[in-house]
C-alpha cells in the first residue's frame, strides 16, 4: 500500500534545522513506510519509525488522498535519547 505523508509543524521545523543529508535520508526513510524498522509505541498511540539516531513518531488515519493513497501523519522527529521526553 502506498502511503501519503503529512508532517506536523514541529517536524517540519526539526527537518529545516538539519543538514540535506539528514533530511534526505528521513525523507526517504517516512517515504518507504511501512518498510524499515518499525514498531509500536508503547503506552501511547503511534509507531516509531528508527532512522540512524533519529526517531520519527507516526500514526496511520484512516484518511486517503484523492487518489487513494492512504494517510499518515508524521508527529515528531527526534534524536533518540530525547524524542520519547516530549
Amino acid at each position: 500500500m502506498a502511503y501519503s505523508a503529512e508532517y506536523s509543524r514541529a517536524s517540519e521545523k526539526y527537518l529545516d534545522k538539519q543538514t540535506r543529508d539528514v533530511q534526505k535520508r528521513i525523507l526517504d526513510a517516512v517515504d518507504d513506510l511501512p518498510d524499515g524498522d518499525v514498531k509500536k509505541l508503547q503506552g501511547r498511540d503511534g509507531y516509531r519509525l528508527t532512522v540512524g539516531g533519529f526517531r520519527v513518531l507516526f500514526d496511520y488515519t484512516d484518511r486517503q488522498t484523492d487518489d487513494g493513497k492512504a494517510i499518515i501523519d508524521v508527529l515528531m522527529i527526534g534524536p533518540r535519547g530525547d524524542i520519547y521526553k516530549k
